[in-house]
């Protein structure tokens, strides 16, 4: 039961990627945006000042915004989309079907019921508008729920098809009529239940900010403790995204979780300081600096003779963490061979995000320095206080540093460098030269077939999936996975093994090593 409930977090955890990734796209842009139209910026560039550039900086912040009030449509068609396992065209379409039935099949109730409040009433009362329908306040939460349901029920009927006259209400068609009572029900259900449920997700937001600093140090530590099983996205995204980040009214509209609401204060000149909530969305301290510590600690504390070998890994995986946010990498040098250190890694991560939030730190950086960059530098000093961000940064840096060398030494833990009998396969200049090559190869078909066989060959896979870094598979037999073979020969930085679920980790090219060993098995439907 325990691994059945395990597979199935992680399947919604891959599925939540297809919405989640495309909001940081979003926020980009609406950074752009913010810097075509800076006042301060505009001192310095004059052609800032210039209407056109200006109206264009409106347009992409104001446009992109309006994504960030529309969450639940966009979550319901997204994750339906990364939940069903063929067909993902229709499943998205049929989504957007449900949504609609939704929306206005609860409004209808509602008005029946005489729940509706005056529409010049909804702050507050736990109701609002979604795609100019009046409903109760569900947030992303109605896409979730939705986009889970249809790819559910997608899964099961989508290939159905029937004989004669009938053949025509098989497949998609078929799925969208058995869900239409499906969603009128849910409609009803919410409309008694979802009060109660908004009461507990308000009451556990209190919880978490009236706990002060040790909410905030155990969100930090669980978001990182939870990197080995893939779970982690389950712990910061609901924060980022739900009112249990936070709830705030900015510019006449209510924006739900940390990130919306940091897009939105970003994209409102007249707002002079950041909320509180968006120490949630400052994950990105130990990436940018307590991890670059780590791998300088583990290079110092190297033999000798492997100096040259462990610097040729090290440096590339420190950069990907500082650029993009990516740590992977990095944590799986250190997470099997020296598990104490992973442990105290979650427990500095989360005690930077606690400083950060003792200092008043508004700045943000969750997938590196170019997002730190974009997002905090065009809104000021007095805005986001990004400085003390870095300083903070540098300190974490050193504690890192010091701390984890003092443990590998004292403990004498065989961190990458430090292992004599070659069960650690590390490379040097000639050898990260080659792996470099295979890198490069790593998006092609010629290094399917070694992935599949290190895989346990054909037969064994029974499902191929992938998120941010990693190739998520479900095999038969995962006892058979060769992870040397996939290291060695794939330049995979870590191989995962829970229960029947494997993941691979192969960084920001995974999408390219999926699409490959899609191909390589004749997978075309995903």
């Amino acid at each position: 039961m325990k691994e059945k409930i395990l597979n199935q977090l992680q399947n919604f955890s891959k599925g939540m990627f297809v919405p989640v990734l495309i909001l940081p796209i979003a926020g980009i842009i609406i950074a752009m945006g913010n810097i075509l139209t800076n006042a301060k910026l505009a001192e310095y560039f004059p052609f800032l000042k210039n209407d056109i550039i200006y109206g264009l900086g409106k347009m992409l912040s104001g446009s992109l915004v309006s994504i960030l009030i529309n969450l639940g449509i966009i979550f319901c068609v997204g994750l339906a989309v990364g939940l069903s396992k063929k067909k993902k065209a229709e499943a998205a379409f049929t989504s957007l079907l449900v949504f609609l039935v939704f929306i206005n099949a609860m409004n209808i109730f509602l008005k029946f019921t005489n729940k509706l409040v005056p529409a010049d009433a909804l702050r507050g009362s736990g109701q609002t508008m979604v795609l100019g329908v009046q409903v109760l306040d569900m947030g992303v939460f109605l896409g979730i729920i939705l986009g889970i349901v249809v790819a559910y029920v997608h899964n099961r009927f989508c290939e159905k098809e029937f004989n004669g006259a009938f053949q025509i209400y098989g497949g998609s068609r078929l799925v969208f009529i058995i869900l239409i009572p499906i969603t009128v029900i849910l409609s009803i259900v919410f409309s008694y239940v979802w009060p109660s449920v908004q009461y507990g997700i308000s009451s556990m937001g209190e919880f978490i900010k009236g706990a002060g600093n040790f909410g905030v140090f155990t969100y930090g530590t669980l978001e990182r403790l939870l990197i080995p099983t893939g779970l982690h996205h389950l712990v910061y995204t609901p924060f980022l995204y739900t009112s249990l980040g936070g709830v705030a009214e900015i510019g006449g509209k209510v924006f739900e979780g940390a990130r919306n609401i940091y897009f939105a204060e970003m994209a409102d000149p007249t707002i002079t300081q950041l909320s509180a909530s968006v120490i949630w969305d400052a994950r990105g301290l130990s990436k940018m600096f307590g991890l670059i510590g780590a791998c300088l600690a583990m290079y110092h504390t190297a033999l000798p003779k492997n100096k040259s070998k462990i610097k040729a890994i090290l440096i590339p995986a420190a950069v990907t963490s500082i650029l993009a946010g990516v740590t992977e990498p990095i944590e799986f040098s250190f997470m099997f061979v020296a598990p104490i250190l992973f442990v105290l890694h979650a427990f500095l991560s989360g005690l930077g995000m606690v400083v950060l939030n003792v200092f008043g730190v508004r700045a943000i950086g969750p997938n590196g320095l170019i997002d730190f960059l974009l997002y905090n530098i065009p809104l000021g000093i007095d805005k986001t206080g990004w400085p003390m961000f870095i300083l903070i940064g540098l300190a974490q840096f050193a504690m890192y540093y010091f701390i984890f060398r003092f443990l590998i030494v004292k403990f004498k833990l065989k961190t990458p460098g430090r292992e004599d009998d070659g069960n650690t396969k590390l490379y040097s200049k000639s050898d990260y030269k080659e792996k470099s090559a295979k890198d490069k190869k790593a998006g092609s078909s010629n290094l399917a077939p070694v992935i599949v066989e290190g895989l346990g060959g054909k037969d064994n896979i029974i499902k191929v999936d992938n998120c941010y870094t990693r190739l998520r598979l479900v095999l038969k037999d995962s006892s058979i996975v060769n992870k040397e073979l996939l290291q060695n020969e794939t330049a995979a930085s870590g191989v995962v093994i829970k229960g029947e679920n494997v993941q691979v980790v192969y960084g920001l090219k995974v999408t390219s090593v999926r699409r490959s060993v899609d191909e390589y098995l004749g997978i075309e439907a995903n």
